[in-house]
């Protein structure tokens, strides 16, 4: 239901200390600081605006509710992710890798402990496929192979423009009411599922643009308030007629929508919260 044009868009945290997360995200990510409003920050790639980082002095993080487990930045080619790659090695960053047949990954963990991808995409023709589905794995990075993309005299410059918000991957409290919201109101495809345990949608025959498990969540309530948590992520539609029909099925399970600066706001069935965009 959903055209092939859609994707994800900004993405908004509670964090504990913004002077921190600001270094963090600045030195180690490579975000840019776009524009600062007292205990409001904004940052991206280029002019592209990425992630919101909203202060709550003493907010602690909420591993075992539901909400972000991490958000993923794309980046545009194989030798941005070894520059990225061989940055976060001299940091001495703590950093985990997998390739996933249709990508290869770095994850990290901000200092309120939010999950963070950094990936790459292969080319769509290079998928694994299984009786005509999407296999995506999990197995070993090749992170010689990555590095040898790049050279001495090839120098990090902070994540390049052209860098977006790829997907997002939720902690949910069970996986039958995500995929049906997800899928039936939202008006995502399915794309694969890991048992009982986690599911991926996208648009347009991505990947995945949503992910969702119950790996740290089954059963789970919303973080308490004053968390260290997401406050919501975006979804971005190409026009006002794909919103309005999202609406008329959000309005139809009786999910309340209300106007946001982005676009229109609403919380999903794990009361996560969504915006919901138009491209520009």
């Amino acid at each position: 239901m959903l055209p092939p044009q859609t994707h994800m868009g900004a993405v908004a945290l509670t964090v504990s200390d913004l002077s921190r997360s600001l270094a963090y995200y600045e030195q180690i990510i490579g975000l840019r600081p776009l524009r600062r409003e007292g205990n409001t920050a904004v940052l991206g790639a280029g002019t592209a605006e990425l992630l919101t980082l909203h202060e709550q002095q003493g907010a602690q993080p909420a591993p075992r509710h539901t909400g972000l487990f991490h958000f993923a930045l794309l980046v545009p080619t194989r030798r941005d992710l070894a520059l990225v790659l061989r940055h976060l090695a001299q940091k001495g960053a703590d950093l985990g890798a997998s390739d996933h047949g249709v990508s290869e990954a770095l994850y990290l963990n901000d200092p309120d402990g939010h999950g963070i991808e950094i990936y790459r995409d292969r080319p769509r023709a290079e998928w694994p496929m299984a009786n005509g589905a999407l296999e995506m794995v999990t197995a070993r990075l090749n992170a010689p192979a990555i590095l040898a993309e790049i050279g001495v005299q090839d120098v990090w410059q902070g994540l390049p423009e052209g860098t977006v918000m790829g997907h997002m991957h939720l902690q949910v409290a069970d996986i039958p009411t995500a995929e049906q919201f997800y899928t039936q109101i939202i008006g995502f495809d399915p794309m694969q599922r890991y048992g009982r345990q986690a599911s991926f949608v996208s648009a347009g025959g991505y990947h995945h643009h949503l992910g969702f498990n119950t790996w740290n969540s089954a059963g789970a309530t919303p973080p308490p308030a004053g968390s260290a948590a997401l406050n919501h992520y975006t979804i971005v539609l190409p026009d006002t007629t794909t919103r309005d029909a999202v609406v008329e099925r959000l309005t139809a399970a009786h999910i309340p929508t209300q106007p946001h600066a982005k676009g229109l706001f609403f919380q999903d069935p794990f009361q996560i919260g969504v915006v919901l965009a138009i491209s520009h």
